[in-house]
């Protein structure tokens, strides 16, 4: 049966435990979420010398876990096989493997607990192993397997799941702190994650996760940084914008080029977006990932700085410094160079066919 991550969660905490756990999926939250609830509390510590088994994938075949799956437990209600970077199994979708694993997951071990973690990728529906974990009406998944499929969240998704991640440790963080979180380090849930927990940690009895936190914690620079940079650029303040370009190559192991890259980007792609709504709704602001009105405040700035004409441009421009970085029309151009001639030409509006002949 297909479950989410919640639904599964759920279980675990009722110690409800099924047979086969397969985990897939290009998010590996999740997935090592919830192998890692199964490891650390399906058996008592004093029952896992015994009856608890990894395996990597690279390491292992299908006759491999199959044989470890199907041993009964001593001295344990249950034994538990986890099979890591499930993906890496060579003959996992093999012919020659399928006649075995079929049969086992149609009955497995019910004294067994056996995880599958297949990360970055998903299972070919298309294939054997693939229509049977699915299933379809004519032919149902196995009854004693979860299938869970862990989706990267979309950009537009990633404010509002930190909110809620928060909110489910007691704690709160502010509008700000969450943009920034989510602009800085985007839709990797377990850098996210980790960088939020090490913020609770060392907070203050009713104090929230703010913008000033998240400098500190994280490694952001309070005066320059890229949200910085991005403010400049919107209120065209060229000292300020140069003092922040000076520093960027000073300190360019903190100040990665493509990272940056990739928040400008992402604030004129979706000024351009914006550009094409009249009268953005609230539906519409929220489609296009920009959840809070602080959020909103430098968009709706852009918008009267940045005409339609010029921010495509601007877009052009940043994919341009996109592939000079990778060495693509760059010469001998460093990574402070190429963002500095992207912010001059941001500044100073030049006509983009004169660019590219530059």
């Amino acid at each position: 049966m297909t479950l989410t991550a919640d639904e599964i969660l759920k279980q675990l905490q009722q110690r409800q435990f099924a047979p086969v756990y397969f985990l897939q999926g290009e998010e590996p939250y999740y997935i090592d979420l919830v192998a890692d609830l199964l490891e650390k509390n399906v058996l008592q510590e004093q029952e896992k010398g015994f009856n608890q088994v990894v395996l990597y994938g690279k390491d292992t075949d299908v006759t491999g876990i199959l044989g470890q799956a199907k041993r009964f437990p001593m001295m344990a209600e249950r034994s538990v096989v986890i099979v890591k970077e499930a993906q890496a199994v060579a003959d996992l979708e093999a012919e020659k493997s399928w006649p075995f694993l079929e049969a086992y997951l149609k009955n497995p071990l019910q004294s067994t607990v056996l995880v599958f973690c297949y990360k970055h990728k998903t299972l070919d529906a298309r294939k054997k192993l693939g229509k049977l974990l699915t299933g379809d009406k004519s032919n149902p998944a196995p009854a004693g397997t979860v299938l869970l499929t862990s989706k990267k969240l979309y950009d537009n998704q990633v404010a509002p799941w930190l909110t809620n991640y928060v909110r489910s440790k007691g704690q709160q963080i502010t509008p700000q702190a969450t943009n920034m979180l989510a602009e800085y380090i985007g839709a990797e849930l377990g850098r996210l994650t980790n960088e939020v927990d090490k913020m609770l940690i060392n907070l203050l009895p009713g104090q929230a996760i703010d913008e000033d936190l998240v400098q500190r914690m994280v490694g952001i620079s309070k005066e320059y940084n890229i949200f910085e940079l991005q403010s400049a650029l919107i209120r065209r303040d060229v000292l300020k914008a140069n003092r922040i370009l000076l520093y960027f190559e000073a300190n360019p192991k903190n100040n990665p080029l493509i990272p940056n890259l990739t928040l400008l980007f992402n604030y004129f792609s979706r000024l351009l977006a914006l550009h094409q709504i009249p009268n953005p709704t609230e539906a519409d602001w929220k489609r296009i990932g920009l959840v809070s009105t602080y959020a909103r405040r430098d968009y709706q700035t852009g918008l009267k700085v940045f005409d339609f004409p010029r921010t495509r441009d601007i877009v052009h421009l940043i994919r341009r410094a996109d592939a000079q970085s990778k060495g693509i029309d760059s010469g001998s151009m460093t990574d402070g160079e190429i963002l500095r001639e992207l912010v001059w030409l941001i500044l100073h509006p030049v006509p983009l066919h004169a660019v590219v002949g530059m």
